[in-house]
């Protein structure tokens, strides 16, 4: 069974190698260099990114980006604050929790999703209906997802097993009753592909609906304004023509990671579209990219009443506008 967005150790390892030691200039042609490192191999989660790449809108804006692929064990948390990479990807409730915890500059600067397709993956004839009904099963999550506990506080989860996430569908399709967390625009799809038709209830439904974000150091938004505007208005712009017009890119994607086949990336794409988890609620794309200062003060409260963080915290601290407008 294929893990997850797997993707062989070979180009992990030449990526990690490329991350590290293969830096290009920073001005090439006239170009200012900046890097972004993604959250995951490349996929259609990243499709506004690449094609901005692929039209040239970064280089209409006088930049030359590097796109880094990421992977399970690399965090853009350490290579932000400390000035190696400019731009990274994450979610927005994990920026104000490295900041309350971790005391990291991080500043979001602009959301690739309004909403996280993350959630309970369930098969398609479960009993299960409500979140309520996950009492009395075993769960297999990732230990310490705050979103998990925001559940198992919210709807008194206190008769549940949990056990370690294996990245996999495998043992999903192999037992009717396993119940597992999952991203709608990946499990499912595997999950049906091996015979085991699958729903989700998603986090967002729930009530907990962070943003999947961009973001930079503080210190680099202050000194370098120019380029992070530049920066996020391309990425906007790529967004909005990849939700129009997928197929170069998506071609792209699959070239970049073997482990996207055709139907993966069209399914992903699709998922994402329909669901309006990059343009929000308003489907005509005035929302893609954009923050709402209340949805990062019901984040923050969130967190705080979780005692994910000890201390009170100023949302504004963790992202800005400022590039937006």
């Amino acid at each position: 069974m294929i893990l997850r967005r797997a993707f062989c150790l070979s180009t992990i390892a030449l990526s990690l190698l490329a991350a590290s030691g293969c830096r290009r200039p920073t001005d090439t042609n006239g170009l200012t260099h900046v890097s972004l490192q993604t959250d995951w191999y490349p996929q259609p989660e990243h499709g506004g990114f690449y094609t901005a790449q692929l039209k040239g809108y970064y280089k209409q804006e006088g930049l030359d980006v590097e796109i880094i692929p990421g992977g399970p064990y690399i965090s853009g948390d350490p290579l932000v604050a400390s000035g190696k990479i400019q731009f990274a990807m994450n979610s927005s409730d994990h920026i104000l929790e490295a900041i309350a915890n971790a005391h990291e500059p991080l500043l979001a600067v602009g959301a690739t999703m309004q909403h996280d397709p993350q959630g309970i993956l369930l098969h398609a004839n479960s009993p299960i209906r409500t979140w309520t009904d996950l009492n009395g099963h075993t769960i297999a999550v990732k230990p310490g997802s705050t979103w998990w506990e925001f559940l198992v506080h919210k709807f008194h989860l206190t008769n549940v097993h949990e056990v370690p996430a294996t990245f996999s569908v495998a043992n999903f399709i192999q037992d009717p009753s396993y119940i597992q967390q999952g991203f709608l625009t990946s499990e499912p799809y595997f999950a049906g592909k091996g015979g085991a038709p699958a729903r989700m209830l998603l986090n967002r439904d729930a009530g907990y609906d962070p943003y999947r974000v961009f973001y930079t150091s503080t210190v680099y938004a202050k000194q370098h304004p120019d380029i992070v505007a530049k920066f996020v208005r391309a990425s906007i712009r790529g967004w909005k023509e990849y939700l129009r017009d997928p197929a170069a890119t998506n071609a792209e994607i699959e070239k970049l990671n073997p482990a996207m086949s055709a139907d993966w990336t069209d399914y992903s794409y699709k998922t994402l579209k329909s669901g309006n988890f990059i343009t929000g609620d308003d489907a005509s794309g005035v929302q893609i990219g954009q923050f709402d200062p209340a949805r990062w003060q019901t984040t923050a409260q969130q967190l705080r009443d979780l005692g994910v963080i000890q201390q009170p915290l100023d949302p504004t601290s963790g992202y800005t506008t400022q590039f937006l407008k």
